[in-house]
């Protein structure tokens, strides 16, 4: 079936970006001298199925502010759905639950970044008159 899109080469599509989100990097890189033609899926596999690896190829842009639990996850998801055999990736349906249930847990804190300080969020007018009739209690 090589050259028909199905249901199983949209996961791997979905894989690729996920991908580019974890790595910051393109799918599509302009070509650099002295550079192989390496694909992103080639580069990153390896990483990808080690767990210790996985920082290696995280954005640094992103400055570990990101679950390392969290990250993880979405790495091995990344893997699942770039399988080389469409039968073994995930349907979208499972994609989608596995990144719902990722996004709902709070089992995935956030590294804080050093040096950073904690900044309290502003309430609107109506939280802050519940807040005060609570006090008032």
């Amino acid at each position: 079936m090589a050259g028909h899109l199905t249901s199983r080469s949209d996961v791997y599509s979905f894989g690729v970006v996920l991908l580019e989100l974890l790595t910051g990097r393109s799918v599509v890189e302009d070509e650099k001298p002295g550079f192989s033609e390496e694909t992103l899926v080639d580069w990153a596999r390896p990483f990808l199925s080690d767990s210790r690896r996985i920082w290696r190829i995280m954005d640094t842009r992103l400055g570990g502010q990101y679950s390392k639990r969290g990250a993880q996850a979405a790495a091995i998801l990344a893997l699942r759905c770039l399988n080389t055999d469409p039968k073994n990736r995930p349907t979208m349906v499972n994609v989608l639950a596995e990144l719902e249930a990722l996004n709902s847990s709070n089992s995935f804190p956030r590294t804080p970044k050093s040096g950073t300080e904690n900044h309290t969020t502003k309430h609107s007018s109506h939280s802050q008159k519940s807040a005060t009739n609570n006090n008032r209690l």
